[in-house]
C-alpha cells in the first residue's frame, strides 16, 4: 500500500509527469529529458531523483551521462495505473508535444545534443544565451564573440 501511495505522490507533479511518459517511451538520458522539456539539468535531475527515490526510475551511467529508464521490477499496482494513466493522458496535447520532441530527438541522432552542445560551448567558450529559457546558443552571442 505504501508503495502505491508513493507513486501517487510521485506523479503529482506536472515535470514528473512528463518525464515518466516520456520513459515509458524507453530509456532517456538527462540530456535528452533537458532538451525536450526546456528545462535546466538541475531541475531535470531534482525530479529524476526523486524518480528515483519513489521506485519509478531505474538509472545507469553511460561513460558521463546518466540514463534512466521506468523501472522493471515495479510494484504491479503501481505498474497499472502508470500504464491506465499513459492510456488516459498521452494524447493530451503537452503530452503529444513532448513525445513529438522525443522522436524528432531521435531520428536527428542518436548521440546526445546536449553534450554536444555542451562540448561546443566548453572547448569554443561561447557564452549560452541566458534569456532563452533553453540552453542552446543564439546566434547573436556567437557573431559578438568574433
Amino acid at each position: 500500500m505504501e508503495q502505491l501511495v508513493q507513486c501517487f505522490k510521485a506523479l503529482s507533479e506536472k515535470m514528473r509527469l512528463r518525464i515518466v511518459m516520456l520513459l515509458s517511451e524507453g530509456e532517456l538520458c538527462v540530456c535528452d529529458l533537458m532538451i525536450i522539456l526546456e528545462e535546466p539539468q538541475s531541475k531535470v535531475s531534482r525530479h529524476l531523483a526523486y524518480l528515483k527515490h519513489s521506485g519509478l526510475v531505474d538509472s545507469k551511467r553511460v561513460g558521463v551521462w546518466m540514463h534512466y529508464s521506468l523501472k522493471e521490477s515495479m510494484d504491479g499496482a503501481c505498474r497499472y495505473q502508470l500504464n491506465f494513466i499513459k492510456e488516459q493522458i498521452s494524447h493530451r496535447p503537452q503530452f503529444s508535444k513532448d513525445r513529438e520532441k522525443l522522436l524528432e530527438l531521435k531520428k536527428q541522432d542518436a548521440r546526445c545534443k546536449a553534450a554536444m552542445v555542451s562540448e561546443a560551448v566548453r572547448r569554443q567558450r561561447i557564452p549560452i544565451h541566458k534569456k532563452s529559457k533553453s540552453f542552446f546558443m543564439q546566434k547573436n552571442s556567437i557573431e559578438s564573440q568574433k
